[in-house]
């Protein structure tokens, strides 16, 4: 027996519209493939082109040397430190020059150290130490101008101690310094001064002594007092008055190098102060014989 395969009109014309429709489908698919082909293309070309400028900018001219042309270079570097050093003029180191005297006062008391050699050693000097109160040395420098002035029977040491002291008092009273002058390195001063002023066989006048100490006085507050200026009146003597300033004018002229020496030479104060000191034991020494 046969078999008979019959097809309807109506699926033959479904097919065929299916075919149909997978082809166009087909189509439409390739065209859209081939648009974001293109597109990825010209995407793809743009990056390309985009990163060779940017790393075309990038390159640096200077490479950047390695680790071994570095240490080359400080190396160089370091060798040329040197030498502009090596050629540079040294300066030598300053070292600080002592222009104090080497005394203290301690308790009112000056003290002053005095290096003499020993016949023990040669290379150790002996040392001295010298003490002396304001007191002390106030004693000294009255026991001093009378020994100098000896044709005044009736002057003693503490008249002389007591000019002192009035001066400096009135001077405090009066507002002109807010602290006493009369330290034991400023009679030493004092001392200096009058040494130079006194002549060697004095004077026979009270007054005339009074007024040359005075002046001594005046110029000692003036170049070693703590104040600006001080007035004229506790110093000078108006009966005195020329020979004041007769007297100041010959003791700056010829004391002013020592005065300075008093202040900036240690062996030179000591001398002075030991000097001083000396008046004291002198005028023991007289009174016992």
């Amino acid at each position: 027996m046969g078999t008979v395969l019959s097809i309807s009109p109506a699926t033959k014309k479904a097919s065929i519209m299916d075919a149909e429709a997978a082809a166009g489908d087909g189509v439409k698919n390739d065209k859209r493939l081939k648009r974001h082909s293109m597109f990825v293309s010209l995407s793809w070309k743009k990056l390309v082109a985009n990163s060779a400028k940017k790393s075309a900018k990038k390159v640096s001219p200077n490479p950047a040397p390695s680790g071994l042309q570095v240490a080359q270079l400080n190396h160089e570097n370091i060798r040329k430190t040197h030498q502009t050093d090596e050629k540079k003029p040294k300066v030598p180191i300053p070292v600080p020059v002592p222009t104090v005297p080497a005394s203290a006062i301690q308790n009112g008391r000056l003290s002053s150290v005095q290096k003499q050699p020993s016949s023990h050693s040669l290379a150790s000097p002996r040392r001295i130490v010298i003490q002396a109160s304001t007191g002390e040395l106030l004693r000294c420098l009255g026991d001093f101008m009378c020994r100098r002035c000896s044709k005044l029977k009736e002057l003693n040491s503490g008249e002389v101690i007591l000019w002192f002291r009035n001066i400096d008092r009135t001077l405090l009273l009066q507002g002109w310094q807010d602290q006493g002058f009369i330290t034991p390195a400023n009679v030493v001063f004092v001392y200096l001064l009058c040494k130079d002023a006194l002549a060697a066989d004095g004077t026979d006048s009270l007054a005339a002594l009074q007024g040359t100490f005075q002046t001594c006085l005046y110029l000692a507050y003036s170049y070693m007092g703590n104040e600006i200026s001080y007035p004229l009146k506790p110093f000078m003597i108006e009966s005195n008055k020329d020979v004041f300033w007769e007297t100041s004018l010959r003791i700056i002229n010829r004391m002013s190098a020592k005065m300075l020496q008093l202040n900036a030479d240690p062996h030179f104060f000591t001398q002075v102060f030991q000097d001083l000191k000396n008046q004291r034991e002198s005028s023991e020494t007289n009174l016992d014989r």
